[in-house]
């Protein structure tokens, strides 16, 4: 069993008494919004889920995310749905940080528990319910799947974070490394799923500044994010939007290790023309 602790929302309200400032941004080329946000009145239904609420955490939207949305559910036992997707040419990933959940896909049934991690291609059908005693939680993002000729989609993905050996970036000593769930070198997916872990003091240290669109909720820790043109503070259960060319870099805060969940469009050219809705 894996001894990972992951940051979950804990929803509620605050009392008549806090104070109303924080610490959420949104601008054009950045966003953060902090785990204070995530509470009970700002979920979100979804038609065909059972017994879940929804935080949507990034969509597309004019002056926001454009290639993908981030959904952090919370699923309360029996609940799930047997129709979760309701598009054919959406991909899913889906990675799990609390409880456990059960998920059939590709005519395989495996319980995931918190680290599990599921990729979903397009079209395929699938399940997912909490068949545990309590709450269980659940990163599902979503993207349209930008099909090449010659390339078939990829299978479904089934695996843990346990089960993959983090890769270190070159020249760090393994203060900054990546687990990733799927390969890199596999042009059939146009999109990547990592866990980002930077040990305490561990840096980004130049000003990323790539065509690469990110999504990132901070799992664990807390570092001081370089956004753009301002440093940010962030902690587990913020959420970071970026978008493609939006200057970053970063140093773990410590006293513990800094990580986070990490979204990315990759290995397509880029598009010219007008494309379909985004979802």
């Amino acid at each position: 069993m894996s001894s990972r602790v992951y940051h979950v929302p804990q929803g509620g309200l605050p009392p008549q008494t806090d104070l109303l400032g924080g610490r959420a941004v949104f601008t054009n080329a950045y966003a953060v919004i902090p785990s204070g946000v995530q509470r009970d009145i700002v979920v979100s239904h979804l038609p065909h889920w059972d017994d879940t609420r929804v935080w949507v955490l990034a969509r597309p939207l004019s002056g926001f995310a454009e290639t993908f949305s981030h959904y952090l559910m919370d699923i309360a036992p029996g609940g799930g749905s047997d129709m979760p997707e309701p598009d054919d040419d959406a991909e899913g990933a889906l990675f799990v940080a609390g409880g456990k959940l059960v998920l059939e896909v590709a005519g395989r049934e495996r319980e995931l528990r918190p680290g599990g991690f599921a990729y979903v291609p397009p079209g395929c059908v699938w399940r997912i319910r909490n068949r545990g005693p309590g709450p269980a939680q659940l990163h599902w993002i979503r993207k349209l799947y930008q099909r090449v000729p010659g390339l078939s989609a990829p299978e479904a993905i089934l695996t843990n974070e346990d089960s993959i050996e983090p890769v270190a970036m070159p020249g760090t000593e393994g203060r900054w490394a990546t687990t990733r769930f799927i390969d890199p070198a596999d042009m059939r997916h146009d999109m990547h799923i990592n866990v980002v872990t930077f040990e305490p003091g561990g840096t980004i240290p130049f000003e990323e500044t790539h065509v690469m669109e990110h999504g990132l909720y901070v799992l664990e820790g807390k570092a001081v994010y370089r956004l753009n043109r301002d440093w940010v503070e962030v902690e587990a259960g913020d959420y970071m939007w970026l978008r493609a060319f939006c200057p970053q870099a970063c140093y773990a805060g410590g006293p513990g290790r800094f990580r986070y969940l990490l979204y990315k469009d990759v290995n397509r050219h880029m598009n010219l023309r007008q494309g379909p809705p985004l979802i």
